[in-house]
Formats: structure tokens, sequence, C-alpha cells
């Protein structure tokens, strides 16, 4: 897949955020990484941790952000432990608009999460 001809080189318009609603705090240090589907199946296509405040953004590069289906894949042992009910979890959307910028944060808690389509 190539990316739309108007959408420049460097990094793609998608962030994330994951924020502790026990705690009220954002969770530092997660690890995310991001899947395309192809005609092979997923692929990643990027992968970062969250930062002191919870966010990751500016971690994925333009050549492998184009229309497509898409997964974030929150690693979530480390901030909820080993023994954590939810392990990971999985995100998957579509993008129909390469240019427009994707957040798509994840409010956490040891037995379930929401996700929602931010700005």
């Amino acid at each position: 897949m190539s990316r739309p001809d108007d959408v420049p080189e460097g990094l793609a318009p998608i962030s994330t955020h994951v924020l502790d609603t026990v705690t009220g705090v954002p969770a530092p240090d997660v690890p995310v990484r991001l899947d395309r589907l192809d005609v092979s199946g997923w692929r990643q296509v990027g992968a970062g941790r969250t930062d002191a405040d919870g966010r990751l953004r500016d971690w994925v590069s333009t050549r492998h952000w184009t229309v497509a289906r898409y997964r974030l894949v929150f690693d979530l042992t480390g901030h909820l432990g080993g023994e954590a009910f939810y392990p990971e979890a999985v995100v998957s959307f579509r993008v129909a608009d390469a240019r427009r910028h994707h957040h798509l944060p994840l409010l956490l808690s040891p037995f379930g999460y929401t996700t929602y389509r931010g700005s």
C-alpha cells in the first residue's frame, strides 16, 4: 500500500493516550503496537511506549499510513501486573482519510477498558 500523494512524508497523524481510571492518572511506559491489515494478514507498522503523561504521538512513519484497517495493541501487563485480567487491549479501527488526525485514547481499569475517537 502506498500513502496518498497529498500526505507529506514524515510522521503519521495518529496518537493515543492511556489513562488509568482507578488512580485517575496517566499510564506511563505502556508498550503500544500499530498493525495494518493487508492481503497477507496483520503486519506491524509501528511500535512505541507511552510517555510520562501516558501519551504516544509522532511514532509512525507516513510510509506505513494509508486508507486501511488498523489495530492498536496495548500490552497492559507492565502497568496492571502479570496476573491482570486483561493482559492486552486491542482497538481495531478504519482510516478513511489518511490526512485527518486519528486520536484513540484508552481508559483503563483492572476489569475493563473503553476507547473512543478523540480529537
